[in-house]
Parts: C-alpha cells; sequence; structure tokens
C-alpha cells in the first residue's frame, strides 16, 4: 500500500506552453468526459493523442504478478498517448478520469502532418516520451528485484534454480564486454591546442547506455564537436551509438558545414531503421554538433533536439545557446539551421546530456537546469581540468542514494585566456 501512494504522489512536471496548446486545440477533437471514465487501455493499439485541457486523471499499469500499479497522476495542460503516434504497438498503460475531464484528442494522422512544421513541439514530445520512458523504466526495475529475491528463495529451496545464476553470470560477461567495446569507440585522448583546452565525462546509468561525445580534428584549423543521445537503454543502444559515432566520424570528415553532417548522419540512421511508411527507426538520436574555428574562435553549430550547451563568459552568468531542431533518425523530413557564435579567450561552452539535468534525488525530485547553471557558475574560476569533477561531485550530491537511471555525459570547452 505505501508504494502505491508513492507512486500516486508523482506527477509529469512537462506541461504545455500556451503556442503549443494553441497548436493542438486548432486540429483536435474537444470531449468532456465523467469521472471515471477510461480513456487509454493497456495493452490495447489505439492511434489517439490527448491534451488533457481541465480536470484530472491517473495513469496504472498492470504488472505481471497482477497488481495494478499506479504510475501518475496527470492535471491541466499534460499529455499522454503520445507513443500512439509513433507507432502501432499496445498501450503501455491505462488512463482514467478521477474527476470531469475535458480532453484534446489529435489522431496520428493528424499529428503527423503538424509534426512537420512545428520543431517545438516535437522537442515537447520527445522530452515527454522520454520522461514515460523513465517512469516505466523505474517500475520495471522495481518489479525485477522483487523476480530476483523470489529466485534467490528458489535457489535454496531447489537446486535446479542453479542455471539460472549460471545464465545471469553468462549475461553479466556479455554486458562487460559490450561495455568495453562502447570505451573502446568513445576517444581516450582528447585534442590539445594552444588556445583551446578540452575535457570530458561520461558515466552510463548501466553497464552500457545510448551517450556519446567526440572531439575529432577536421583539419590544421577546423575541431568538430559532438554530443549525442539514443533515446534507449542497454545494449541495442550501445549499438546504435556505435553506429551513429561512425556516421559522424565519416561525414565530418567530407563537409565542413555542420547542417551538411548532421542531415548526412540522419538519412544514414532513417536507411538504418528499414524507412517504411514515412518512420526509420524505432529509436531516435538526439544530437549538438558544432565546428570550432580555431585561428578566429568562431563556432558553427546545429542543434538536433539535444539539450542546449551554456556558455559561460567571466564574470557573466551562464546562457544557454539559440537554436532548434528534431530529432535524427525516426521521421524522414528533416530542417537544420546553423547557428555561429564566437569564443573568446577565457570563454567555457558545457556541453551535456538530458541525464545531467534529469538526474533525481531520493525526493524524485530532478537536479534541473537552474542548478547545474549555478553549479558551472562556482566551478567557473577552476583551471587545469577541476571543472567537470566539481559538477559531478554537485550532481552525486543532489542525487544521494537514489539510483542513476539516465546517463551522465559532459563535454567541456574552454578558450584558453
Amino acid at each position: 500500500m505505501g508504494e502505491a501512494m508513492e507512486q500516486m504522489s508523482l506527477t509529469h512536471d512537462i506541461v504545455l506552453d500556451d503556442h503549443i496548446l494553441s497548436v493542438l486545440r486548432s486540429i483536435a477533437t474537444v470531449r468532456t468526459h465523467p469521472a471515471g471514465t477510461v480513456l487509454t487501455h493497456q495493452g490495447e493499439t489505439e492511434r489517439t493523442f490527448y491534451v488533457l485541457e481541465e480536470g484530472w486523471a491517473v495513469v496504472s499499469r498492470q504488472m505481471e504478478d497482477g497488481q495494478n500499479h499506479v504510475l501518475a497522476t496527470l492535471g491541466p495542460r499534460q499529455t499522454f498517448g503520445e507513443m500512439a503516434l509513433l507507432d502501432d504497438n499496445p498501450r503501455l498503460a491505462t488512463v482514467k478520469t478521477i474527476t470531469e475531464a475535458t480532453v484534446l484528442e489529435i489522431t496520428a494522422e493528424q499529428f503527423r502532418a503538424l509534426l512537420q512544421t512545428d520543431p517545438d513541439l516535437a522537442i515537447h514530445i520527445t522530452r515527454r516520451i522520454l520522461s514515460s520512458f523513465r517512469h516505466l523504466d523505474q517500475l520495471s526495475i522495481r518489479d525485477l528485484r522483487k523476480k530476483n529475491e523470489l529466485l534467490q528463495q528458489a535457489y535454496q529451496e531447489l537446486q535446479a534454480a542453479q542455471i539460472v545464476l549460471v545464465e545471469n553470470k553468462r549475461l553479466e560477461r556479455e554486458l562487460e564486454l559490450a561495455a568495453e567495446m562502447q570505451r573502446n569507440l568513445l576517444p581516450a585522448k582528447l585534442p590539445k591546442t594552444a588556445n583551446y583546452r578540452f575535457d570530458s565525462y561520461l558515466a552510463p546509468a548501466r553497464h552500457v547506455g545510448g551517450d556519446l561525445f567526440d572531439v575529432c580534428t577536421l583539419d590544421d584549423e577546423h575541431i568538430g564537436l559532438l554530443i549525442a543521445d539514443v533515446a534507449d537503454k542497454g545494449v541495442y543502444a550501445a549499438l546504435l551509438m556505435a553506429v551513429t559515432r561512425t556516421l559522424f566520424f565519416q561525414e565530418a570528415h567530407h563537409s565542413l558545414s555542420p547542417g551538411d553532417v548532421v542531415c548526412a548522419v540522419h538519412r544514414g540512421l532513417f536507411l538504418i531503421g528499414g524507412a517504411s511508411d514515412g518512420y526509420g527507426m524505432d529509436a531516435f538520436v538526439t544530437a549538438f554538433y558544432a565546428v570550432l574555428h580555431t585561428p578566429t574562435g568562431r563556432l558553427t553549430y546545429v542543434r538536433a533536439a539535444q539539450d542546449r550547451p551554456l556558455l559561460l563568459r567571466p564574470g557573466q552568468e551562464p546562457v544557454s545557446l539559440v537554436g532548434d531542431g528534431r530529432f535524427l533518425g525516426m521521421i524522414e523530413e528533416l530542417k537544420l539551421t546553423e547557428y555561429q557564435i564566437d569564443l573568446y579567450p577565457g570563454d567555457r561552452l558545457l556541453l551535456f546530456s538530458d541525464g545531467v539535468v534529469d538526474a533525481r534525488n531520493e525526493q524524485d525530485e530532478a537536479f534541473g537546469l537552474e542548478r547545474l547553471k549555478l553549479a558551472f557558475m562556482a566551478a567557473g574560476n577552476q583551471k587545469n581540468g577541476a571543472v567537470l569533477p566539481l559538477l559531478t561531485q554537485a550532481i552525486d550530491r543532489w542525487r544521494g542514494k537514489a539510483p542513476a537511471f539516465d546517463d551522465v555525459t559532459m563535454l567541456l570547452v574552454e578558450a584558453v585566456p
């Protein structure tokens, strides 16, 4: 009962802003339902996405042991049913109104047309899906832990359960080998120049993860900077990460235009995914890719739904870089805009994955962008590679004993004074 109440207290902290709500309302069907109405059914294939305009609803999921677990409560301006827009898989949870509720209903066909023209909406839905994945991941891990306790008890009672432990050891070894392969794909040493210093940090949430970074010398005057995130976990994410890095490595040496490089990587990922009905992979990749012109400090970049890097200048507060763009690999059409900034001596640029700002403490509160800015600013006077260790300490202190559910990756660019 205590666990159910704990789950009941969870609410999604992502809500629609006025612009996105207005756009969705213009194409939606509006309906009002009494309390107790089931809007989505776990296990059924449905092709509708919902916005809760007024009222409250509860999200629940029936586990393999037959128990019904409450995952979250939803309030005004919150959404559910996003995965129905991307695939035909059955619903992962049931949503039922707990008060009279007015909802906006959008079909997959309506949303697909809208997604091509509104990148802000695409980024919001991307974060909403990742948030749903994270909450379901936590519940699944708790369920697996309970099953593991039952297996341990069965082992003591039945010698036949020994085969289960042998299989677990084999899987553990395979994951260790996959993790070693992933580490070998990441750069062991970062380039060094007279005017710039680079530092990196990556901590996968499990043996293997989907984050990647790279700093590669393109020619005597240009350096490529990359941070990317595969929206998945485990071995599949590691394999997709390897493919993504290979595509970036290959395309980066063909062009100094970040837009051309990222679009070429997107085409490669889309074709790998099988490309049917305008959709490519079952997962997607977010990325930030930039080309630094070392003689002038001119940084040209594109952003494909990756978290906006923070620019810290001496004596100023950190600011997020501008730029919009959709994720890679899933939907065929992609338009990206190149942006430019100049890095001056003393400037620091922090690239990071969503696992940084989404790191959760024992009260399920996110570390957040504002705390990251404060920690970055506090570490602003540090030298000789001390900035990232201080940032990781701040994140670890915030998380406490709570487990990590997402990879934490950071890449720091320092313009040497």
